[in-house]
């Protein structure tokens, strides 16, 4: 089965022998686009969120059929390097395999919310363990990119 999808703003067609294909295998296994982490692959960790037509979504649950010209952003696409630098400014990468996931969640609540509190950082990054920084860095990060983002915005 031939599937053709928009990723990170470039089309891509990618065979699959099986209907359930994990958009995640696809990504990585055939079209090599490894950004998305591979991990649990039952949808709890939120190391694989990429957005699928601009919402969070876990890889490994989406299958690669129902992708079919729909667009995908991954940690490539859907991440501005303000919320890159911030959390390499704030010590929020350590193992790094938590962080494409994290990286887009941010991003995605950055776009919805541009200011947002605790409370709200925690809701967002709730599909999202990290077993090395304790989340308090991550956190600072996400006030950091906030305002610098902030300060592009007109």
């Amino acid at each position: 089965m031939r599937v053709t999808l928009h990723v990170d703003g470039a089309e891509f067609a990618a065979e699959i022998d099986r209907p359930g294909e994990s958009l995640l295998s696809t990504l990585r296994d055939r079209l090599g686009l490894t950004g998305s982490k591979n991990a649990c692959e039952q949808g709890e960790c939120g190391s694989c969120t990429v957005l699928l037509d601009g919402a969070p979504v876990c890889a490994c649950l989406v299958a690669t059929a129902q992708c079919e010209g729909r667009e995908v952003k991954t940690v490539v696409g859907a991440v501005p390097r303000p919320v890159r630098d911030a959390f390499v400014q704030c010590g929020a990468v350590q193992c790094g395999f938590c962080t494409p996931g994290l990286l887009v969640s941010v991003a995605d609540l950055l776009e919805r919310d541009p200011d947002p509190g605790d409370a709200a950082i925690r809701e967002a990054l709730a599909g999202n363990l990290c077993r090395c920084t304790g989340y308090e860095k991550i956190i600072d990060a996400v006030h950091t990119a906030a305002a610098t983002l902030a300060g592009e915005r007109p």
